[in-house]
């Protein structure tokens, strides 16, 4: 199974649950913070080094024809499959088949999530099936998995009780098994899928960040906040923003709170430039009883105001209460306050950085799909993989600055702060 080095995206549909929007114009031509929500499907995959396409496209096709044209605009290629409206999504796909590769990513145009095409396609070899999907945990889904997250059931009614994950629309597909299913070219490729978890040929990648759509208005609406561009800064507690107790030791009172100078004048200058902060941390003394609930939140309380009086905001402090072996989601090196916050604050990890001093939160910002900024001494380092690798390190955060800033003017597309 090759790497896929092309995305096929449906552009096809009515759009009609966005009506009047889409009287005249299709639906991945949507405007989000003034710019087409396929325009952001492109750069996404882009960022990821694929800038082949194929749009599959039907009703008011020509609008995303004269928009786009080839591509070469942007340093892409563009192909166009055009069909009637009246075709339905499956018989879209079949009519491109000769466009297609024999691997691609395979697009809906209506939904936007953070995406890695390495982790995508590493689940696609562990699976050796002629499909993998992305999907997300949901009450009322579509997709009931078995315990080797094959696809077991795929309904679109969502009749049965037990669908409990949902496809976000972003797959890898092997183009021949997959047309192999085909009993005719006109059907949905919903039905291509249902026949597929029939043989159970589905694998998965379960993705954990929440996933945004353009589907109607309301959904419409919290999209567009999401893609909205946010300077928003991650960063860990102890050890960079204040310092470390002793080891074995924890910071229960304020007293024993001690702010890095270097690291508040950094926040400070970056303040200044509008970027505001959100803190991630480890507070594992909660589990082990040396340290309460209450503490932690006082200290907190006292760190922001004081932050505050210097025009620093703190968003938030989000903190994992438990032990190392307690195997929970949020403790870093996992991402779950990553994805927690991100939901709660509408912001893309994918153009956000994380600034830790320990391996494990470089460990966690990869994880999460951010970029790291690493404080400390670098041969701590030594047995990161290449990805959980740190943006920067450096031994103060005053010395991150110009990297930070880099960063952020590249993936936001902001002007020079």
């Amino acid at each position: 199974m090759n790497k896929p080095s092309q995305v096929v995206i449906l552009c096809g549909g009515l759009g009609t649950r966005l009506r009047p929007h889409t009287e005249y114009l299709p639906k991945p031509m949507i405007q989000c913070n003034g710019k087409p929500f396929l325009l952001y499907l492109l750069q996404q995959m882009s960022s990821q080094g694929l800038c082949n396409f194929v749009l599959l496209t039907g009703y008011l096709g020509k609008n995303i024809e004269s928009f786009f044209g080839d591509g070469s605009q942007w340093g892409w290629s563009i192909r166009y499959s055009k069909g009637s409206i009246d075709w339905d999504t499956g018989r879209r796909l079949w009519e491109a088949k000769d466009l297609i590769e024999d691997s691609f990513i395979l697009l809906y145009s209506d939904n936007f999530v953070p995406f890695s095409l390495s982790k995508l396609y590493s689940a696609h070899l562990k699976n050796s099936l002629p499909l993998t999907l992305m999907v997300s945990k949901k009450t009322k889904g579509n997709i009931q998995l078995d315990d080797n997250g094959l696809v077991l059931i795929y309904d679109n009614s969502r009749s049965s009780g037990t669908l409990n994950y949902v496809e976000i629309g972003y797959m890898i597909v092997e183009k021949h098994k997959t047309l192999s299913f085909y009993d005719s070219p006109d059907c949905s490729f919903s039905l291509i899928l249902e026949k597929m978890s029939n043989d159970k040929q589905i694998g998965t990648s379960i993705q954990h960040n929440s996933y945004y759509s353009i589907s109607d208005s309301r959904r419409w609406q919290l999209a567009e906040e999401y893609l909205k561009p946010k300077k928003i800064i991650l960063i860990d507690r102890d050890g960079v923003i204040n310092y470390k107790a002793n080891r074995g030791k924890y910071i229960n009172k304020w007293e024993g709170f001690k702010f890095i100078e270097d690291t508040v004048e950094a926040m400070k200058y970056l303040s200044q430039k509008g970027f505001e902060f959100i803190v991630l941390t480890n507070q594992a003394g909660i589990a082990r009883g040396i340290t309460k609930d209450e503490d932690i939140n006082f200290i907190h309380e006292k760190m922001k105001n004081y932050l505050y009086q210097l025009d620093i905001n703190i968003l938030d402090v989000y903190v994992c209460p438990h032990h190392w072996d307690d195997n929970c989601f949020c403790r870093k090196p996992n991402p779950g306050m990553f994805f927690e916050a991100s939901k709660d604050y509408k912001f893309r990890l994918d153009q956000t950085l994380f600034i830790g001093d320990d391996p494990r939160d470089c460990q966690a910002a990869e994880k999460a799909g951010s970029k790291s900024i690493f404080i400390g001494n670098t041969s701590e380092l030594s047995h990161l993989s290449i990805e959980e690798l740190p943006f920067h390190a450096s031994l103060t955060l005053k010395e991150s600055i110009h990297s930070i800033i880099s960063f952020y003017e590249n993936s936001l597309g902001l002007k020079s702060l």
